[in-house]
């Protein structure tokens, strides 16, 4: 299935049918009695300078697909492309050699930095690793670093104890930009900031992006930062993509029941419209046991028989649209 309808030249990463299944095991003998379908048959595509967002739940699976992306986690099943290079069984000097093409923000600034180490350190690691110059050219390297991200130069020679919230995560990102990614997934990377850092931040990477000309995959729960920061998105519910769809089409017209109803819930204050509030019944079914057929339907109130026993796919409706619902069949 093409969610993208662009051509192969301008596709930077490819998601082809990729699971994540963690066993589940048990019994004396550890044997294997199930599976957690973290994530269950993604597809999409990103392009060359794009922002995608993730949305959805907590334990939907987008943390779980950025850190596939990334090969951190190795997929059960499907393809992963990146650049036109089929990564998905990558290991070794080969993964390394590659990787320094995408590189990953997390959550937390406060535990993603090495407290022992200094600023400079932090941020020249994946220089003097991959042996990106000698030791003058890699300090002058840190030091430009750290002003493109809107810290000092002289930042390099202090600890991460000694920055806020917000200037720490300004150091991940500068070493993130260190081997000149052209992808980077960033992991819910404003979620543990206060809402005037966290508008700092999404100013700093929308800038990176027009600098650097990067890619973003960017996670979060939080349905109004992704709308500020991209140009289509994603929303998954219990491992599956539900919604894909460029960002105005997707926040004005949304098609799938559960997209309908996460909006439904999200504050809008600049907008002189309303959404009834659509209140989803019972809970998020374990991804241990989904449901059969379309793993909404326990939730769903516009839910219909053939719900219950057919999974829907991800298919076109309209122009720049893909949902997952037997509503658009």
């Amino acid at each position: 299935m093409d969610t993208n309808r662009t051509a192969q030249s301008d596709v930077l990463l490819e998601l082809s049918g990729v699971k994540k299944y963690f066993p589940i095991t048990g019994g004396v003998f550890r044997r294997t009695i199930g599976a957690v379908k973290a994530v269950d048959d993604i597809s999409f595509t990103l392009r060359k300078g794009e922002t995608l967002g993730l949305v959805g739940e907590s334990g939907c699976g987008k943390s779980t697909t950025g850190r596939v992306i990334m090969k951190i986690l190795d997929p059960t099943a499907g393809t992963i492309r990146f650049d036109g290079h089929d990564i998905t069984k990558l290991s070794g000097r080969a993964l390394r050699e590659m990787r320094q093409d995408f590189q990953m923000v997390f959550q937390d600034p406060y535990s993603s930095l090495n407290p022992r180490m200094s600023v400079g350190t932090l941020v020249a690691e994946p220089l003097i690793v991959n042996k990106k110059g000698t030791r003058e050219q890699i300090r002058d390297e840190v030091e430009r670093l750290l002003q493109v991200v809107g810290l000092s130069p002289e930042a390099r020679l202090r600890f991460p104890h000694e920055f806020s919230g917000g200037q720490r995560q300004r150091i991940a990102i500068a070493r993130a930009l260190a081997l000149k990614p052209k992808l980077i997934v960033a992991d819910e990377a404003v979620s543990a900031l206060d809402v005037s850092i966290q508008a700092q931040i999404l100013n700093l990477l929308a800038d990176l992006r027009k600098e650097f000309g990067l890619s973003y995959v960017f996670i979060s729960h939080n349905l109004a930062v992704v709308k500020h920061v991209s140009d289509r998105v994603g929303v998954m519910y219990l491992g599956r993509m539900v919604e894909l769809a460029d960002k105005a089409k997707l926040y004005n017209q949304p098609l799938h029941p559960y997209t309908q109803a996460l909006l439904s819930a999200a504050p809008e204050p600049k907008r002189n419209v309303t959404r009834d509030r659509i209140v989803l019944a019972g809970d998020v079914p374990s991804p241990a046991n989904p449901p059969s057929g379309c793993a909404f339907h326990t939730r769903c109130p516009k839910v219909m028989d053939v719900c219950k026993s057919q999974r829907p796919e991800l298919a076109a409706y309209g122009e720049g649209q893909f949902v997952a619902c037997h509503l658009y069949a």
